[in-house]
């Protein structure tokens, strides 16, 4: 069984706040890169944030000094907190994690909704 499996999307009014997990399982280790991308209606996969095995961080302009990538290697779980959310951040948030051979791991995704 290898899985990511994203939570903590929702409803929420512009300006407010979310914390998506994803927790890895069936071998995938949460200590190794991985990313967040998101999908809005109509469009393809935009990158979002990473953090790679050492923890350097990076992310999309659109959402620099609102969102926060992190992981606690005990919970084999990352996190991407967003804050200040603006309606264009509705979308489809999916954990990603890269590998050596084949394609990438990929979660199932999560909503975030950010209407009034």
């Amino acid at each position: 069984q290898v899985q990511l499996a994203e939570s903590g999307g929702g409803l929420v009014q512009p300006g407010g706040s979310l914390r998506l997990s994803c927790t890895a399982s069936g071998g995938i280790s949460i200590r190794n890169a991985m990313r967040w991308y998101r999908q809005a209606p109509g469009k393809q996969h935009e990158f979002v944030a990473s953090i790679s095995a050492i923890g350097i961080t990076k992310y999309a302009d659109s959402v620099k000094g609102r969102f926060i990538i992190s992981r606690d290697s005990t919970k084999n779980t990352v996190y991407l907190q967003m804050d200040s959310l603006e309606p264009e951040d509705t979308a489809v948030y999916y954990c990603n994690q890269p590998r050596t051979f084949g394609d990438a791991y990929w979660g199932q995704g999560t909503q975030v909704t950010v209407s009034s």
